[in-house]
């Protein structure tokens, strides 16, 4: 197999490289009851609550995905929605104590990278190079 990796574009090394480790990724937020989309609009919140139009632009995902994202943080006990008290109409998505357990737990933890780097000879040369590619991307 080795060989046949040898011979695969940079590119498709790459988006395979990535597939696994989202792969792994998500299986180990689903065993905490989270997706990534979870992951970030908890992240957007541990700074205090936040309508679901923040919460949508502060993740970059459309306002109907951040919709689902909210309704199954809720269901898992990770938010609540309230009334805004200054206008009646508007929600605000706020964090629970199982919400901030759940996230603190998993920021704390090295897995994102060590999902990465566990198999580099040279993870910081590999970091550095992937930003270099990410800001050549224009996406930096």
């Amino acid at each position: 197999m080795d060989e046949d990796l040898a011979d695969w574009s940079l590119g498709r090394l790459l988006s395979t490289a990535a597939r696994h480790v989202e792969r792994d990724w998500n299986a180990f937020l689903g065993e905490r009851g989270l997706t990534h989309a979870g992951l970030l609009a908890l992240h957007a919140l541990v700074d205090g609550p936040r309508t679901q139009r923040q919460l949508a632009a502060a993740s970059q995902v459309e306002e109907q995905t951040m919709a689902r994202v909210v309704e199954r943080l809720e269901r898992t006990g990770h938010v609540t929605r309230e009334r805004d008290p200054e206008d009646r109409r508007r929600l605000q998505v706020r964090l629970t104590e199982a919400g901030r357990a759940a996230y603190t737990e998993i920021t704390a933890t090295e897995v994102a990278d060590e999902l990465v780097t566990a198999p580099l000879v040279d993870p910081a040369g590999f970091r550095a190079e992937l930003i270099r590619l990410v800001r050549a991307a224009g996406r930096g």
